[in-house]
């Protein structure tokens, strides 16, 4: 038997993950057991070399289902099925794939981007996205599309992990990453996190100058993505900020900012940057913080100029 493709690995990973909390890894055992694969299929690799087929086909399943709300991480390489997960099984379809997972408004939602809005996007038109190659796509637009994809991937990846861990630990994510893009100079003690109990609403500082005659405070906040940041907690960090004597605050979430705390930093004399989940997760993917290049892939084009004739 061939290795199952990740669509057709779909209802076997959700019916796994009925079965309790789960680690993935014993999932990938599971499938490979579940289909009778043959020692050389198990071991065999993408062409990276870096991971086996079945472990890839399996981890794409499962992350598919998560974007649908049918499974949910619990701890690092653990997850188990959601109620609406259950829901599908009480009355399980003969398969389960992507047109099968766009009847879900979280699955909609997530190939939409935070563009575009999920009425602009079809159940059918994601099928045809994500299933085929589009006639009138060239190998590049197909590559572009592909990258893309998995890079859209990681970053919901890391707003998962960010969420999962400690608060602690979120905290000092945040100071990282402005500490990754070259806030506080090249000094290694430029950053820290202050986050306590009377705190003022400041999770962390960073010195912008060696004397720190001119400092950055943080406020991170982890919420749901449907829990916004309101105005009341923004000025309250602006109250926080002022309070310090500083002129410059970031105010990071794992969620999103009403209009009104929008409306409010952009009036208050101290500068206010807001920070939401989508934007957060693009400067760590940018500044590789949390995340490092897995794989490299050289195209190459013709040249030209070695053709020319004079």
């Amino acid at each position: 038997m061939p290795i199952p493709d990740y669509q057709t690995l779909m209802l076997p990973v959700l019916e796994e993950s009925a079965k309790g909390e789960v680690k993935i890894g014993e999932v990938v055992h599971r499938m490979a057991e579940r289909f009778d694969l043959r020692p050389e299929e198990r071991q065999q690799l993408l062409p990276s070399g870096k991971q086996t087929v079945i472990s890839n086909r399996t981890h794409w399943a499962k992350s598919y289902l998560s974007h649908a709300g049918l499974v949910e991480r619990t701890k690092h390489a653990h997850f188990k099925i959601t109620q609406l997960g259950k829901s599908v099984l009480a009355s399980p379809p003969p398969k389960i794939n992507i047109q099968f997972l766009s009847q879900f408004p979280e699955f909609l939602a997530f190939h939409a981007g935070p563009n575009n809005s999920t009425e602009e996007v079809s159940p059918a038109s994601i099928a045809l996205d994500v299933t085929t190659t589009s006639p009138e796509g060239t190998p590049d637009e197909v590559l572009k599309s592909t990258v893309k994809q998995l890079a859209d991937e990681l970053r919901a990846e890391l707003l998962d992990r960010l969420m999962t861990a400690a608060p602690s630990f979120f905290e000092s994510a945040v100071v990282s990453l402005l500490l990754a893009m070259g806030y506080g100079g090249a000094r290694e003690d430029a950053g820290k996190t202050i986050g306590k109990s009377g705190d003022g609403g400041l999770d962390g500082v960073i010195d912008e100058d060696a004397l720190g005659l001119d400092r950055v405070y943080i406020q991170a906040k982890r919420y749901k993505a449907e829990n916004k940041i309101g105005s009341p907690d923004v000025q309250a960090f602006y109250g926080a900020v002022a309070a310090a004597k500083a002129n410059k605050g970031v105010f990071v979430t794992t969620s999103g900012f009403s209009p009104a705390a929008r409306q409010f930093a952009e009036k208050v004399p101290v500068k206010l940057v807001l920070i939401d989940g989508e934007h957060l997760t693009r400067l760590m993917f940018l500044y590789n913080v949390g995340v490092r290049i897995h794989e490299t892939v050289y195209v190459k084009k013709l040249d030209e100029d070695f053709f020319t004739e004079d």
